[in-house]
């Protein structure tokens, strides 16, 4: 369980408060109550998950927590986020949830009582130093925390303070890999609110691709190109959600061929590509996860446009295999049958057949997406994998070739490059809608599409 928020995260250098300080520093404040129109904004949904929930541990006591605060050196904290599973049930998603745990309380025969257990604002009162000594989180240092009243009027959830909880018994879904699937499960289809909060996430990656590309001239001028590549998106992200969903991958070159290159630490030529993988996760921690690779010259040679043109036939012929009743697997094993054909035709491979192809391609096609990029991961094989698709779920198509440069099966002029392109869609009733449209695919498109944002910038 969590730290009682009676101990005090000082520093091993701070001073003790005399009680002259401490009286003087319970004296004269202003109320400054949140507004009771407050409202977390899913508010509306959350009691229909809790009930589904509910629906499928009758009589067992659910423990759901948000998790707590990681150190990332000495006295420092890494940046918080709760559980997905807990903002999904709560609709909290803020940094002040370390330590907050949801616990499903049987209730009845059938259903359960929700109750929160939170670390509340502290009193300003003397005697009660946290709010202005605890650098961990006082609220003069971390920021302000809702009361029990507040977090109530919130999220519409009985509320208790956390060193009320002591140590309950039951499924904790930390630790229970039953509870675990089936939180994942739950979330597989997304309800109208997740599409638009995941189009929201889709259209602020959007604009961060837009800025990356206009940064270019100054990011192929400096000796770490891709970190500039890197941060310029990151501005995107925090400036518009909570951050980017996962960290950003801009790969250069032969770089382009390791696939989750996050070193990001190499120079641009402007003779390669530039794989860009990111995706910005808004303040209700839903996340984009967009790819696209670009000419750093804003034309493809011939040998790159060779490459983007298989990997670009190959996602479409997975997208099109997306629909209500179809196996997960089919748009991946699309993808791949015109991969492995396009590299037979080149000669790469002696035959199409078999899975020789996957020297080259490394990993699958796609993935669910939503309030994690690797959505809903913790879900039974045949409720995912294994399983079918259905309408409101949203996934990511995103084949790819990436030809090692020191790779002698391939001919010396297809070495160091890698080419992933990754959409994201939602399933409809009619097949899938293309979320990421407005982020152009095809070579003239691309070509096109930079062209003007380089010729607008200058």
């Amino acid at each position: 369980m969590p730290q009682s928020a009676a101990t005090l995260h000082t520093g091993s250098h701070d001073l003790p408060a005399s009680a002259e300080l401490s009286r003087f520093m319970a004296e004269a404040w202003a109320p400054s109550a949140l507004p009771d129109s407050a409202r977390v904004p899913a508010h509306a949904v959350t009691p229909a998950r809790r009930a589904r929930l509910s629906a499928r541990f009758p009589g067992e006591r659910l423990i759901v927590p948000a998790g707590g605060l990681t150190v990332r050196s000495n006295d420092c904290d890494h940046r918080f986020r709760p559980h997905s599973a807990y903002a999904w049930l709560t609709g909290l998603t803020g940094e002040d949830q370390a330590g907050g745990v949801l616990v499903m309380e049987p209730s009845g025969p059938h259903g359960h009582e929700a109750v929160l257990y939170l670390r509340p604002r502290s009193p300003r009162i003397d005697g009660d130093e946290e709010f202005y000594r605890d650098r961990r989180y006082g609220e003069f240092w971390v920021g302000r925390r809702p009361d029990l009243a507040e977090a109530e009027r919130l999220t519409g959830i009985r509320c208790a303070h956390l060193d009320s909880l002591g140590a309950p018994t039951g499924r904790n879904a930390a630790a229970d890999p039953e509870l675990a699937a089936a939180l994942a499960e739950l979330r597989l289809v997304k309800d109208a609110w997740e599409v638009e909060q995941l189009q929201l996430a889709v259209d602020h990656t959007t604009a961060g691709f837009e800025d990356v590309v206009r940064a270019l001239p100054r990011a192929l001028a400096h000796p770490r190109g891709e970190r500039w590549i890197e941060g310029v998106f990151g501005l995107r992200a925090r400036a518009e959600g909570n951050g980017t969903g996962y960290e950003t991958i801009a790969a250069s070159g032969a770089h382009a061929c390791v696939l989750h290159w996050i070193r990001n630490d190499g120079r641009l030529d402007a003779g390669d590509l530039l794989l860009l993988d990111a995706g910005v996760e808004t303040d209700s921690l839903y996340t984009a996860d967009i790819t696209r690779t670009l000419p750093l010259s804003g034309r493809f040679s011939p040998v790159q446009r060779q490459v983007y043109e298989l990997v670009l036939a190959a996602q479409d012929a997975g997208i099109a295999a997306l629909r209500p009743g179809a196996r997960f697997r089919d748009f991946h094993r699309a993808a791949m049958r015109v991969i492995s054909e396009g590299l037979a035709e080149w000669g790469v491979l002696k035959d199409a057949r078999g899975d020789l192809h996957r020297r080259y391609t490394l990993c699958g096609s796609g993935h669910m997406l939503g309030l994690d990029v690797h959505d809903c991961a913790k879900a039974r094989a045949g409720a995912y994998v294994d399983g079918v698709l259905e309408e409101g779920q949203v996934l990511t198509v995103e084949p790819g070739l990436y030809l090692q440069p020191d790779d002698e099966t391939l001919p010396a002029e297809l070495r160091g490059i890698g080419v992933r392109i990754e959409d994201d869609l939602v399933v409809t009733a009619e097949g899938a809608r293309l979320m990421s449209g407005a982020l152009p695919r095809t070579v003239a498109g691309v070509e096109e599409w930079m062209g003007t944002l380089l010729g607008a910038r200058a």
